[in-house]
């Protein structure tokens, strides 16, 4: 265990950025199991709301800087082709 003051404080500050990455990054995972649902199910009006949804966010997760732009484009990307795939 840290015995500087600021160590301490910095242990504290990461557990507390660690557990909100980890809160928006399962809400990421969340929607994008639904796209892809909807998607293996071919509702495709629900597909299309949980990728509106999706987009949403991941462009929340990108301001936050819990994902890099790139990665969110390619997630977006993937869904979007994945949704536009169903007849």
């Amino acid at each position: 265990m840290a015995n500087i003051k600021s160590a301490k404080k910095r242990i504290r500050v990461i557990e507390a950025k660690t557990l909100r990455n980890k809160m928006i990054k399962s809400r990421v995972k969340t929607v994008i199991k639904k796209v892809n649902a909807a998607v293996a199910a071919g509702d495709k009006e629900q597909a299309k709301a949980y990728l509106v949804k999706a987009i949403s966010e991941l462009d929340k997760a990108r301001s936050k800087g819990v994902y890099h732009k790139n990665t969110v484009a390619r997630k977006v990307s993937r869904l979007t082709k994945a949704v536009n795939s169903i007849a």
